[in-house]
């Protein structure tokens, strides 16, 4: 029902292992296949099992968004099936959640913080849990939550089956593993070193100042649908996004300090093409599956080459194609020769950006008759009088403007 042919190598892999209660040791990416590898003989083992009052398996993710991804897959790949799972997650209202303990479910999707809030409660136990999956443990590493998830497996039983998901293995994480995991089976699927083949990559030479006019150029042209834009901050998230509203541009984003009802808005509104463009930081977009994405922009180059490959592989999926720009300021190319290092090839260059008259000085509004002041530095022409005003009056306008309008 869900179109799969074939076992990804994480899939192939993974699957027999989990089946025979094996613990694991998996270094997958995002994009893998590893949320069916650990999903689909977790749900065989609990049918082949009998229901317990407290949730069977419990898998912690590092974000909101993975979440629910991870909670709306289970609901696929068991439809047939009498399991049920429960998102729990902060940014929401935590009742429906106690609900969901109370009822009974034999599968927590979680996030480490809003899990610990639960189980301060008399109604959310542990106890009965078989299964226990880390999904993303770098990134929940990177997010600090590394504190948390130990608080966390103090509450399990000893006696569990554990697979153990990460992209990489930093000292932390391989530690983390080794106290956790008994005898595991170590599985390292071979890491991607390039996007897919309909990703058309370029990268765009601009200054710093000058890439939110470079994303107005770019949705101004008719080929651009849909745009995922990743910046490095969350600042600089509400800054794009504002200069966008502020010329026009529906724009919609998601980063960690946006509540968890003002995330699924955004993601809504994009998917349902309200809006054209998803401002975006990278940990707030983990487990975000967007189809038919016409449009990458790395605003700021990524600092490892392992994100620049994960974010441009948001486009171009199932055969598609779609185009990954990345803007590069002069201060960022040591990224980029890392990036290009790493893929084994230079990426193609687009022709520098810059900006024309017209944006770098935006029409003042209610500006009054055709009367202009002298541009700054110099004097009225003989015989001419400026008016009293406009010198002082539009330099000023013309500051605001143009630091409102600067990332």
């Amino acid at each position: 029902d869900l179109g799969f042919q074939k076992p990804t190598p994480i899939q192939a892999e993974a699957i027999p292992f989990a089946l025979e209660g094996r613990d694991l040791l998996a270094c997958a990416m995002t994009g893998s296949g590893k949320t069916a590898a650990f999903l689909l003989p977790t749900i065989q083992r609990l049918l082949d099992s009998p229901r317990k009052k407290g949730p069977r398996a419990l898998i912690i993710t590092p974000t909101r968004e993975l979440a629910a991804q991870v909670a709306d897959d289970l609901d696929d790949l068991a439809v047939h099936t009498k399991i049920r799972g429960a998102a729990i997650y902060g940014g929401v209202a935590m009742n429906p959640q106690v609900r969901a303990f109370k009822s009974g479910v034999d599968v927590l999707v979680a996030t480490p913080g809003r899990l610990l809030d639960h189980l301060q409660h008399d109604y959310a136990s542990l106890a009965d849990v078989e299964i226990l999956i880390l999904d993303e443990a770098d990134r929940m590493l990177d997010m600090g939550f590394l504190p948390d998830i130990r608080r966390v497996l103090r509450m399990v039983p000893k006696n569990r089956q554990t697979l153990f998901f990460s992209a990489t293995m930093p000292p932390e994480i391989a530690k983390l593993s080794a106290d956790i995991l008994q005898d595991p089976e170590l599985i390292a699927v071979e890491r991607k070193s390039a996007p897919a083949t309909g990703v058309r990559q370029i990268v765009v030479p601009v200054a710093q100042a000058d890439k939110s006019h470079l994303v107005l150029d770019i949705l101004g042209r008719d080929e651009v649908r849909s745009v995922l834009c990743f910046t490095r901050t969350k600042h600089r998230a509400n800054r794009l996004t504002l200069f966008l509203e502020k010329h026009g541009i529906e724009a919609a984003r998601i980063h960690g300090n946006r509540s968890q009802a003002q995330r699924q808005k955004a993601l809504d509104a994009f998917r349902a093409g309200e809006v054209r463009i998803l401002v975006a930081t990278d940990i707030a977009a983990r487990g975000i599956d967007i189809d038919d994405l016409s449009h990458v922009i790395n605003f700021d180059v990524p600092k490892v080459p392992d994100d620049y490959i994960h974010r441009v592989g948001r486009t171009a999926r199932t055969s598609r194609t779609g185009d990954a720009l990345t803007f590069v300021s002069p201060d960022e190319s040591s990224e980029l020769r890392s990036i290009e290092k790493a893929l084994g090839h230079a990426i193609e260059r687009a022709p520098r950006f810059e900006r024309s008259g017209e944006s770098q000085e935006p029409e003042v509004p209610h500006r009054r008759g055709p009367a202009r002041g002298p541009a700054r530095g110099q004097r009225p022409k003989k015989g001419r009088t400026a008016p009293k005003k406009a010198p002082s009056r539009r330099p000023r306008a013309r500051r605001s403007r143009s630091a409102r309008g600067t990332i």
